[in-house]
C-alpha cells in the first residue's frame, strides 16, 4: 500500500491573474474541467493506494475537502500547517504521521499543481521504483529532457537510461542552468528534468532527516505530539512548527543523501510555472494559438488568449507571441518571452496595496463562494452561493443592515428569533445589530443578492456566536 502525500499549501504568483495567494493554481482549472489539484489526487487514487494525505494551509482547507469530494475522493487525514515552512518539515511532518499507523508505510509526495495527462503511465513508473524502495532507497522521478529547458532543475544520474525506465543511480542534483549548460546536459543523455516527486520509506525518510537535518526533527516532531483535530482536520501545533527551518527537501535531505536513484519518465509533464507553460500544455490551433471561451483570435500567431470570467469577451487582432488573461478585475497582457516576469507585476500592485495583487474575486468559504457586484460608499452588492446542506456562522454585525433576495433555490433564515423559509424572488431584511443565520436546507445550490448598506462593509465586522465550522471569532464569512 501507497500512502499518496500531496503538497497543497503554496500560493504561487507566475499565472497570475487567476491565481493568486487567496486562490492559488492549484485549485484552478488551468487546463480542462478538473483543477490541477484534483487531477493529482485522481493520478495517484485507485487500486493499490491509500486515501490521499494533505498537506496545506487553514485558508484553503474547506476549498480540499470540497474538490476531493467533487471528484469523488475520499482524503485521509489532512493536516494544517500553521505557517508555510516549505517542503522539508511537511514531508517530515507527513512521514512522522505515517509512521504513527504504520511502520512500514511508504510515501508518494508529489506537488498539488503538476500536468501529467497520462496517469497509468505515471503509476507504471511508481511501480518500477517499489523494489528500490524496498532496498532502503529514496527515489524521485525524473522526467526525460526534450529541450534544452533552463526553467528547470535537473537530476544527473551515473548511468543514461535503460530502455526499461528502471532506477537509475542519482549522481546529484544540478541547478537551474544557463541555456548552453542546458544544451549540454540535453546532449549528454544522463540528465534529467527534477520533478520534484519522491517515493520512500517513512523510516528511511526519519532516518535521513536523522542524519542529513537533525535540526528539522524537534520542531516537527513537537508540531505532530502538539497537534490538535479540528473537524476532521488535524492542526500542526503553531508554537512548535514556528521553529521548523524555512527549507525545503531537496536542500535538507535530498542534496546529502547516498541512497537515492531516480525513476525516468518519458510522458508529458509540466510545473505549468508560467503562462508560456500554460500555452505549451494546452491544444493549439494551426497558427499557435490557444484560445479560451470567451476569447476571439483574429491573425493572431503562436499566443494566449483566456477570458476567466463570465461576461467578458477578449479579441485579439494581430498579436504574435503574446499572453493575454482578462478577467473581471483585472488584465494581463505580456509578450510570452516575459512570462516568468509576471510576478513583477504582483509586487508591483502589492506596492499600490491593490487588492488584485492577492484576492481572488470569487471569495471561497467553507460554505460556498460569494463575489462584490458593485461596491460605493455606504453600500456593497455581493452574489452568494450557498453549497447544499451548507450554512453561514450565526452572527450579528455593528456598522451594517443587510438585504437577502434569493433568486435560485430556497434560503432558511434566522433573524433574531424569528426563522423562515425565503424562497426565489422573496426578500428578508436584517437590521443592524440583528443576530441572524443564512442555511441552505435543500439538495441544490442556493444563490442570493445581498445588499448592504452601512458606514463600514468590511468583512471583519463580524461577531460570531455559533459555527458549524469553528472558525475562531475574527475568521471569515
Amino acid at each position: 500500500m501507497i500512502y499518496p502525500t500531496i503538497l497543497c499549501g503554496g500560493s504561487g504568483t507566475r499565472l497570475w491573474p487567476l491565481s493568486r495567494k487567496s486562490y492559488p493554481k492549484q485549485f484552478v482549472p488551468l487546463l480542462g474541467p478538473e483543477t490541477l489539484f484534483q487531477a493529482s489526487a485522481r493520478r495517484l487514487h485507485g487500486p493499490g493506494f491509500a486515501p490521499p494525505v494533505v498537506l496545506t494551509n487553514s485558508d484553503f482547507r474547506f476549498i480540499v475537502t470540497e474538490q476531493l469530494a467533487e471528484a469523488g475522493i475520499d482524503p485521509g487525514a489532512i493536516l494544517i500547517e500553521p505557517e508555510g515552512r516549505n517542503t522539508a518539515p511537511a514531508v517530515l511532518a507527513a512521514a512522522l504521521h505515517a509512521l504513527q499507523d504504520d511502520p512500514e508505510a511508504v510515501l508518494l509526495v508529489a506537488p498539488s499543481d503538476h500536468a501529467i495527462p497520462d496517469a497509468v503511465a505515471f503509476r507504471n513508473a511508481v511501480t518500477r521504483g517499489l523494489p528500490a524502495v524496498a532496498a532502503g532507497q529514496i527515489v524521485t522521478f525524473g522526467i526525460t529532457p526534450t529541450r534544452p529547458e533552463t526553467g528547470y532543475g535537473y537530476l544527473e544520474l551515473t548511468a543514461p537510461p535503460g530502455p526499461g525506465g528502471a532506477p537509475v543511480p542519482l549522481a546529484r542534483f544540478v541547478e537551474k542552468p544557463d541555456l548552453a549548460r542546458a544544451e549540454a546536459m540535453l546532449a549528454a543523455g544522463t540528465y534529467l528534468w527534477n520533478a520534484g516527486i519522491f517515493l520512500f520509506r517513512a523510516a528511511d525518510m526519519l532516518e535521513a532527516f536523522r542524519t542529513h537535518a537533525p535540526e528539522v526533527l524537534a520542531p516537527v516532531e513537537a508540531a505532530l505530539a502538539a497537534a490538535r483535530a479540528d473537524l476532521g482536520f488535524l492542526r500542526l501545533d503553531p508554537k512548535a512548527w514556528a521553529q521548523a527551518p524555512d527549507i525545503s527537501i531537496d536542500y535538507a535531505v535530498m542534496e546529502r543523501a547516498t541512497n537515492l536513484c531516480a525513476v525516468p519518465f518519458g510522458g508529458d509533464w509540466s510545473d505549468l510555472g508560467g503562462w508560456d507553460a500554460v500555452w505549451a500544455a494546452q491544444p493549439r490551433d494551426a497558427a499557435g494559438v490557444a484560445t479560451s471561451q470567451g476569447a476571439t483570435a483574429i491573425e493572431c500567431h503562436d499566443s494566449l488568449l483566456r477570458s476567466e470570467s463570465e461576461g467578458v469577451e477578449l479579441v485579439g487582432i494581430g498579436l504574435t507571441n503574446v499572453i493575454a488573461v482578462a478577467m473581471n478585475d483585472a488584465v494581463l497582457v505580456a509578450d510570452m518571452s516575459r512570462a516568468q516576469e509576471v510576478k513583477k507585476a504582483v509586487e508591483a500592485l502589492r506596492t499600490r496595496k491593490a487588492k488584485q495583487a492577492e484576492q481572488f474575486p470569487k471569495d471561497h468559504r467553507p460554505w460556498g463562494w460569494f463575489e462584490t457586484l458593485a461596491l460605493a460608499d455606504r453600500f456593497q452588492v455581493k452574489r452568494i452561493v450557498v453549497h447544499p446542506g451548507a450554512s453561514l456562522s450565526l452572527q450579528s454585525h455593528h456598522h451594517r443592515a443587510e438585504h437577502w433576495i434569493v433568486v435560485q433555490g430556497t434560503a432558511r433564515v434566522t433573524v433574531d428569533d424569528r426563522v423562515t423559509l425565503v424562497t426565489e424572488n422573496q426578500s428578508v431584511y436584517v437590521p443592524l445589530g440583528a443576530v441572524h443565520r443564512m442555511e441552505n436546507p435543500g439538495k441544490m445550490p442556493m444563490v442570493l443578492i445581498e445588499v448592504q448598506t452601512g458606514a463600514y462593509l468590511g468583512e471583519d465586522d463580524i461577531i460570531r456566536y455559533d459555527d458549524a465550522y469553528a472558525r475562531g471569532p475574527g475568521a471569515k464569512g
